[in-house]
């Protein structure tokens, strides 16, 4: 048990809240698995739930409040008691919990980039003009436009499943998703290719899993502290920053992704019209400690070059 924990009696029990969609569960099963292996004595349960991004099927998620669809049914689990944690992806959290929440652990990244999936062509560069690609995301959809102009990028909404059926229906020539979730269902094999994130850079916190807690919970984060990765928790707190710093929780073509490499923290982040007509992009490095004030001093950046003004024509 870490130093952390050993300050609180380990845990008895652990409820997970959990959205049903496979890749969901498959999360919060190998979380659960972690915290089995942690405290052998431990229950650890699911508490599965539908979610209204779930439910709302028919709209693009930007149009129908975002990606904070995804969380709020796990924080009222949370608030009511029913739940103790709440497994998300990262990518789904909105960039400014509300007060009662907290954060206290993001575990180790898996590969964050976007997959190119078709089963007719093996690159965006082999794709005939006005061929279909399907994204539900308008960070993709804009760096598609930037730099593959003759594409025809039409929404792709759904769970991973029914993004991968609507595909093999023929319904799009091509489709991008997360690889991290591709990989982690054991469908590495539908990848034809992952995209460089020059080419499609990813959105704040791709690939990592966030575990949820109330803050005034501190026994919950002393138990979750040795899931979390530090290099990871780094990356995504930088990119959150530059999210928060620009769009608050609105959905906006916007990337930020951030990498280790020789223990500097590098940081790319963009943002664009939706059609892919202009974009700024800028880029940092530092110390990961400072992970925060890098996201901030990008965001500034970005301003400067006129993201700003995008954002005011997105509003």
């Amino acid at each position: 048990m870490s130093a952390t924990s050993a300050a609180f009696p380990p845990p008895e029990r652990i409820v997970i809240a959990t959205r049903e969609s496979r890749l969901a569960l498959w999360q919060a099963e190998h979380v659960k698995a972690r915290l089995e292996a942690l405290y052998p004595g431990c229950r650890v349960e699911l508490l599965g739930m539908t979610t209204r991004g779930d439910q709302i099927l028919d709209r693009p998620l930007a149009k129908v409040g975002g990606k904070g669809l995804f969380v709020k049914e796990l924080e009222t689990a949370l608030l009511d008691g029913q739940a103790d944690i709440a497994v998300h992806s990262m990518k789904d959290v909105p960039m400014q919990l509300a007060e009662p929440f907290a954060l206290p652990c993001i575990s180790a990244r898996e590969v964050p980039l976007d997959a190119f999936v078709s089963s007719r062509y093996a690159s965006l560069a082999d794709m005939p003009p006005g061929a279909v690609v399907g994204t539900s995301s308008l960070r993709r959809e804009s760096q598609l436009h930037a730099m593959y102009p003759m594409l025809s990028v039409t929404s792709l909404r759904g769970n991973l499943d029914t993004r991968l059926r609507k595909l093999d229906e023929g319904q799009y020539d091509a489709i991008i998703l997360a690889a991290a979730g591709l990989k982690r269902l054991g469908l590495a094999d539908r990848i034809r290719s992952e995209l460089p994130s020059e080419v499609s850079l990813p959105a704040a916190g791709q690939g990592a899993l966030g575990i949820e807690c109330l803050a005034n919970r501190p026994e919950v984060a002393a138990w979750l502290a040795p899931l979390n990765d530090a290099d990871t928790s780094a990356c995504v707190r930088a990119e959150r920053a530059v999210a928060r710093a620009l769009a608050g929780s609105c959905e906006v073509p916007l990337g930020a992704y951030a990498e280790i490499r020789a223990g500097k923290l590098w940081l790319r982040g963009f943002v664009a019209m939706p059609d892919g007509s202009r974009i700024v992009r800028a880029e940092h490095e530092g110390r990961p400690e400072d992970a925060e004030a890098l996201g901030l001093a990008l965001a500034e950046d970005l301003r400067a070059q006129g993201a700003e003004e995008i954002l005011s024509q997105l509003g």
